[in-house]
């Protein structure tokens, strides 16, 4: 089954920003119940390593694929974040598993840019 175009267009950034947002207050709420709140915003605020989209010409476009192209978006950023996930300290893993699920919607987002 195939799905009408303008309904992709709808979803695909209701579902990137969703994951964005929830998917973080979904682990905190199963992994960090004492500190749910605390978790949710220290992964939430990872959504900051988009500040690299800045360095990008222009800045925001739609059918660019962010794994790959921004500074902070590569695979040696991304094996520096899975490090950091692995660091025991509570906040440092949170940073961590932020990045890393960040950067995994990304990754949707880009199949779903080559997917059109």
């Amino acid at each position: 089954m195939e799905f009408d175009r303008g309904i992709l267009q709808i979803l695909q950034p209701l579902i990137h920003y969703s994951l964005h947002l929830l998917l973080p207050g979904i682990i905190a709420w199963i992994f960090y119940r004492k500190i749910c709140l605390t978790a949710w915003a220290v992964m939430a605020a990872t959504m900051l390593v988009d500040i690299d989209h800045l360095l990008a010409e222009p800045i925001f476009e739609a059918s660019r694929c962010s794994i790959g192209f921004h500074p902070l978006h590569t695979i040696y950023a991304m094996g520096f974040y899975l490090f950091i996930f692995f660091v025991p300290n509570v906040y440092f893993r949170l940073i961590g598993l932020g990045l890393l699920l960040h950067m995994a919607t990304d990754f949707q987002d880009c199949l779903w840019i080559s997917a059109r």
